[in-house]
Parts: structure tokens; C-alpha cells; sequence
């Protein structure tokens, strides 16, 4: 059973009502302070935390579980209302996964059960630039990004075009040892920020998976990178 970790100050159910979370194979945990919010991530082992955007203490708790070993790796939706508001950016910055507006239809759906399913951070990253070629779908033109950073599970990718969670793509990467690009495939996994979204890799052709654990490699200086 998926355990759902709600962050509000307030009932949430007739706004969610209608969404997967509440669903009868989803267990529904509640917070409504700071340090509850904080306990119950680490109890109740939630598969999502989803975070009223209006709390006071929104972005203190969206820090607190990325720089708590135990927690770094759950995913983190925030519920926003209204208008674009500032507090979302720094929401992302901080490492929330995903923006969710007012639900509607099934997109809710769609995107949380993608959240459901984000893999933990569990490599380290590290800070590159690099050209990225994707290919969304059954998409036949390439959209040029740029990789920000780098891990053995995944990259932070630039990218002109929006994109969403939970979108598969093909992708070419152009890494700086020179050679043939390193192609396999990908999910987004997390928004984080304007044009900036975290992708995990798909399973990779063995000499892409070579290539890419001799480039992390070097970029720890020649020794295992360690978890962050």
C-alpha cells in the first residue's frame, strides 16, 4: 500500500477528494506542524509528501527532508492555489519535485502516480556542461538542452522546451571525453526550477553505462562517488 505524507493546516479531502490519494490502496498520514511533519516522514515511511505551498514553514520542511539522509530520497509535491507565487520557485530550489496547481481531471492523477514512483538520490552529483539531445515520445525532433550536473542514476537537464513529470525521453549525451554520444533513455523526474527538471536513467546499454561510471570516476577524482 502506497503511504501518503499531507502537509496542511487544514482538511484537504474536499479539494483531493477526487484524486488517487484518496484512493482505498493509499494511506493517508497527516501533519499540521512543523516537527509532526518531520516525525511522521521518518515513521510512517511515506512513498509521497505532499506540502500546503501556504504554510508558514513550507520551505523549511521541503529543506529538512532533503538534508535528513533518511528522507532525501522521498518525493515532494506542493498543493498551490491561485497564481504563480514566488514561495514555488523556492519551494523547487529547495527540492520539492513537483508543482501541483488545483487538481483537475486526470492530469492530477497522472502526475502523482509519477511522483509515486520517483527513485531515491541516492549518487552523488556532480557539476557539469554537457550537450543534451532528447527526444520525448515518438517524437522525431531533437530538442538541444544542456546537462547541469551529473550522477551514475541520473542528470539535471536545461532544457528550452517545458517539460513534465513523468515524461519518457530518448536521450543523446554529448559528454566531453569526445566519441560516439552516449543514447539510452530517461524519465523526468523532478522539476527544479525554470527550464530545469531531474532525470533518472532508464536501463542503459552497457557501454553507455561504462562510459558514464569512467566519467563520474574522473570527476571524483578517480575514487567511488559517495552517496549524498
Amino acid at each position: 500500500m502506497a503511504v501518503a505524507l499531507l502537509c496542511s493546516q487544514g482538511p484537504l479531502d474536499a479539494e483531493l477528494g477526487h484524486t488517487l490519494l484518496w484512493r482505498d490502496d493509499v494511506e493517508r498520514v497527516l501533519a499540521s506542524r512543523l516537527e509532526e511533519a518531520r516525525m511522521m516522514a521518518v515513521a510512517a515511511h511515506p512513498d509521497l509528501v505532499l506540502v500546503d505551498r501556504d504554510l508558514p514553514w513550507s520551505e523549511r520542511l521541503v529543506l529538512g527532508l532533503r538534508e535528513d539522509p533518511s528522507t532525501r530520497g522521498v518525493s515532494i509535491a506542493v498543493l498551490a492555489r491561485g497564481d504563480l507565487d514566488p514561495m514555488e520557485v523556492a519551494l523547487l530550489e529547495a527540492g520539492a519535485n513537483a508543482i501541483l496547481r488545483h487538481p483537475s481531471g486526470t492530469d492530477w492523477d497522472e502526475r502523482l502516480h509519477a511522483l509515486l514512483n520517483v527513485p531515491a538520490r541516492q549518487d552523488a552529483r556532480f557539476a557539469v556542461r554537457f550537450d543534451v539531445e532528447t527526444l520525448m515520445g515518438t517524437g522525431e525532433t531533437a530538442v538541444h538542452g544542456a546537462a547541469l550536473n551529473l550522477s551514475l542514476s541520473g542528470l539535471l537537464l536545461e532544457s528550452p522546451v517545458p517539460l513534465r513529470v513523468g515524461d519518457d525521453l530518448a536521450l543523446s549525451l554529448l559528454i566531453p571525453e569526445g566519441g560516439q554520444p552516449v543514447a539510452g533513455p530517461g524519465r523526468v523526474v523532478r522539476q527544479a526550477g525554470a527550464g530545469r527538471y531531474g532525470i533518472a536513467f532508464g536501463p542503459l546499454p552497457a557501454p553507455a553505462r561504462q562510459r558514464i561510471e569512467a566519467l563520474v570516476s574522473s570527476l571524483a577524482g578517480g575514487a567511488a562517488p559517495s552517496g549524498l
